[in-house]
């Protein structure tokens, strides 16, 4: 049997221990882990998985569970270079923000979830970004992108993209 070709680089797994100081234990680790690694290949392939154990010491159903639980991580294929999470909370939704959603995705021709054919943009609906204030919004990598219409949030996720590049 041949081994499978590793995910986990040593700049991955020295930036995971890099963190191990923080936290109390190894375990405590798994979620700064599984976003050191979605983050370097925007996705958490299942072999991903069985490294990060190893490296935490931990059974691979441990670090499983825990990227299971939460709806940020994608483990199938990867997620565009930039991610874009349409807030539908109630003040969104009354704002317009489920027409957003429907207006990006309707613009870059996939469905909720959906990432472009060139691997550029993923579209996710969120249930709350926490910024009501600003309804309604999207969060673009690492961008809040506040008060939006169909077209300022268009204008404003190109930028986030020529960033990205």
């Amino acid at each position: 049997m041949i081994a499978p070709v590793p995910i986990l680089t040593a700049e991955m797994i020295a930036q995971i221990e890099a963190l191990a100081p923080r936290y109390p234990n190894r375990r405590a680790l798994t979620l700064p882990a599984l976003h050191i690694v979605h983050d370097a290949l925007r996705q958490v392939p299942q072999q991903a998985v069985v490294e990060i154990a190893a490296v935490l010491g931990l059974a691979p159903a441990e670090v499983q569970d825990t990227l299971t639980f939460y709806q940020f991580f994608h483990q199938e294929k990867p997620h565009g270079k930039v991610r874009a999470f349409v807030c539908r909370s109630i003040s969104c939704a009354l704002r317009g923000g489920d027409h957003l959603l429907e207006h990006l995705c309707h613009k870059a021709g996939v469905k909720p979830y959906g990432t472009t054919a060139d691997g550029e943009l993923t579209i996710e609906p969120a249930e709350c970004l926490g910024a009501c204030d600003f309804a309604p919004c999207i969060l673009a990598n690492d961008d809040l992108l506040k008060n939006l219409t169909p077209e300022s949030a268009e204008a404003a996720l190109k930028q986030v993209q020529a960033k990205a590049t």
